[in-house]
């Protein structure tokens, strides 16, 4: 207490002249119009500009959330329009059916962790069981492009078999002919934009550009953009040509993907299981 007695003792001009240059600011504009409106004017506007800087950085706190919402929404939408484009063929006359033709819903899914630098790479995601998810469901980006397989799954969380595995094989065909062939990665290149277009019948020929989409054959939908073709027809010793391709995906920025369920799974699983290897 003592020392800020000395203190305000010693500074007691500046504070007096303070105190005085307030009283005098406070009866300028009590008194006087035109300068009560400017400073009014002047602290509307200073008080504005704060708010819109809080606001900003208020905005920027819930990115995540609003990130979030706007995942589980695109699902939604991809579903909706599943619904609205699925067409039974098997009639003559083409009839939408909402109820038994919807063979695929999307569950959004943030993910939490991500590999891309190893040989086998996995991701972590924050859904599980409680949601629905199985092993063996396909993945896809937000945007374009498939990212892998359900792989482990637990009560709130699961993991990726990432499509730049070893393991990882897709059946896919060119768009332009729906010609088949499987999708791998690596090959000796592990590159995280490339991939390979295997087992292709060597009479089809690719070309550079041509588009490689998802087969239908497996847990992924048909028609799912994979990547374009900047190799082709290379010949290997089985018959079968090979073409490297840029991937849609970029796995580096993935933050968010879709599980895609679906509805048949268990009913084609059981099925095939009843074949034989040798039949």
């Amino acid at each position: 207490m003592r020392n800020l007695w000395i203190f305000v003792s010693r500074y007691n001009a500046f504070f007096l002249f303070f105190v005085f240059f307030t009283i005098g600011i406070y009866l300028t504009v009590k008194n006087n119009a035109y300068q009560r409106s400017v400073t009014l004017n002047s602290s509307n506007e200073i008080v504005g500009t704060a708010y819109e800087r809080l606001n900003i950085f208020k905005r920027y706190l819930n990115l995540g959330m609003v990130n979030d919402s706007l995942a589980a929404e695109n699902a939604k939408l991809k579903t909706q329009l599943l619904t609205l484009t699925t067409v039974d063929t098997a009639k003559d006359v083409k009839v939408i059916d909402t109820v038994t033709n919807q063979e695929y819903t999307y569950l959004a899914a943030k993910v939490v962790k991500n590999s891309i630098t190893l040989r086998n790479n996995i991701m972590t995601i924050n859904k599980g069981s409680v949601d629905g998810i199985k092993n063996g469901m396909a993945v896809i980006a937000p945007q374009r492009g498939v990212v892998g397989f359900i792989r482990d799954v637990s009560e709130h969380l699961a993991t990726i078999q990432s499509l730049l595995h070893k393991d990882t094989k897709i059946s896919v065909t060119l768009k332009k002919n729906n010609a088949l062939g499987s999708l791998v990665w690596g090959d000796g290149n592990f590159d995280i934009k490339k991939a390979f277009v295997k087992e292709v019948p060597n009479h089809i020929k690719m070309y550079v550009g041509d588009t490689i989409i998802t087969s239908g054959y497996g847990s992924f939908p048909a028609g799912i953009l994979v990547g374009r073709i900047v190799k082709p027809n290379v010949a290997t010793n089985d018959n079968f040509l090979s073409g490297e391709l840029n991937l849609f995906t970029d796995f580096g920025t993935l933050q968010y993907v879709y599980v895609v369920k679906y509805k048949k799974a268990e009913e084609q699983k059981a099925l095939e299981s009843l074949v034989k290897p040798n039949e």
